[in-house]
């Protein structure tokens, strides 16, 4: 019984160095022939007047009442500005955090809802409510950084 343990383990350990260099080539082909994301711009040193960005000047996005555009992208994060409203959603993946630069209201954040003003800074958890704007002056335009970048399709609305 011990030699066939012997010689079994022995087969085994040949055929781990048999196959190994196989298994190496293999998993380099698979992962050569995966296109590897998309990587952002480098980064350029600029000066961005975020005042002087009205609610006409940004791109429109799929929802109507919503303009935005990204401002900065890096594998870690993103910050765009965003104005405009936004029905009530989560990020499931995303931590977001707004910094409102002009225009006043109250949104939901979780489930309550919480005024904002020019200057104020919001923070929202991945996974947390938000949206849905009552605006008291507007449109609202907010700085928006996303941690990590929002994957395609991390968007929830909620009813």
């Amino acid at each position: 019984m011990r030699l066939k343990t012997t010689a079994a383990i022995g087969l085994a350990f040949a055929a781990g160095l048999l196959l190994s260099p196989l298994a190496q080539h293999a998993l380099a082909e698979a992962q050569a022939s995966t296109p590897a994301p998309a990587q952002p711009a480098p980064l350029q040193p600029e000066v961005i007047d975020l005042m002087a960005l009205g609610h006409a000047d940004l791109p429109a996005t799929s929802n109507p009442q919503m303009r935005a555009r990204t401002l900065v992208m890096t594998p870690s994060g993103t910050i765009g500005i965003q104005s405009g409203n936004v029905a009530k959603h989560r990020h499931m993946h995303t931590t977001e955090i707004q910094y409102i630069v002009a225009g006043s209201g109250a949104m939901w954040l979780g489930s309550e809802r919480r005024e904002f003003k020019p200057g104020s800074l919001i923070v929202i958890p991945a996974g947390t409510a938000h949206g849905g704007t009552l605006v008291h002056e507007g449109p609202v335009k907010a700085l928006a950084i996303k941690l990590p970048p929002q994957p395609p399709g991390d968007i929830e609305y909620i009813d």
